[in-house]
């Protein structure tokens, strides 16, 4: 098997892995981090939502040769004490109920708000239009994607 060499959260490590296995399963079951969440494995759901040098992709659909080489930022790696302006927004407008997608929620909303710090109420929901929450939360999620971009 070959060994692949992976950034993650600013750490470097080595994965001994097929190449075409995906980033997720690399992530939680070798390097042990586990908010990356499965959803629907096809990409379609945004639970897994992790930043490609700063790029929010979903690490269901992507190999390991894909990402080689690349930055990879996981929820862990957004701050070290939950500060980022969106997880203390997520905080504040007290967003999840079961949790499950806000992992790939709060990575998606980070990422756009780096590239549209000041979006109009139409550009928050377009962005996160592919992230599915089972518990309907939009509304507080789209609040607290509004609240984070006064806060960055």
């Amino acid at each position: 098997m070959p060994t692949f060499e992976l950034k993650v959260n600013g750490v470097k490590n080595s994965v001994d892995v097929s190449e075409d296995t995906p980033l997720m399963w690399v992530l939680r079951d070798h390097l042990d981090l586990l908010g990356t969440k499965y959803g629907c494995g096809v990409a379609l759901c945004g639970t897994c939502t992790v930043h490609v040098d700063g790029t929010a992709m979903r690490s269901c659909a992507l190999t390991l040769s894909q990402v080689e080489g690349k930055e990879i930022t996981t929820i862990e790696g957004l701050s070290e004490d939950g500060t980022h302006p969106v997880q203390e927004a997520w905080k504040e407008i007290d967003v999840p109920q079961c949790g499950y997608c806000q992992a790939g929620q709060i990575m998606t909303a980070a990422a756009f708000l780096k590239e549209n710090p000041n979006p109009s109420e139409e550009e928050i929901k377009t962005a996160m239009n592919g992230n599915l929450c089972r518990c309907a939360s939009y509304n507080r999620i789209y609040r607290a994607v509004e609240l984070a971009a006064s806060k960055m």
